[in-house]
């Protein structure tokens, strides 16, 4: 895979090679030479790639105690 240099020294990572690494907007990378001479592009943050259902984490606002939901669950009257 061949990109191109921009004139303030940027390339694209082509989207094989970012979907390989798991590298995302945000994600660090670090090059490196190799004992061959060669130049090895590497994630350097090491983190685990969010998941795809990171976004939907949450909570769903104010609404019912934990009590009041366990006493639902339970068939409790509450």
């Amino acid at each position: 895979m061949a990109t191109t240099v921009t004139s303030k020294g940027q390339v694209t990572i082509p989207k094989p090679v970012r979907d390989l690494l798991g590298i995302v907007p945000g994600t660090e990378v670090e090059f490196r030479r190799a004992a061959d001479g060669s130049v090895v592009l590497t994630r350097s943050d090491r983190k685990a790639e969010p998941s795809r259902f990171a976004a939907l984490r949450g909570h769903a606002g104010v609404g019912m105690s934990t009590d009041a939901i366990m006493a639902l669950t339970r068939g409790d009257e509450a």
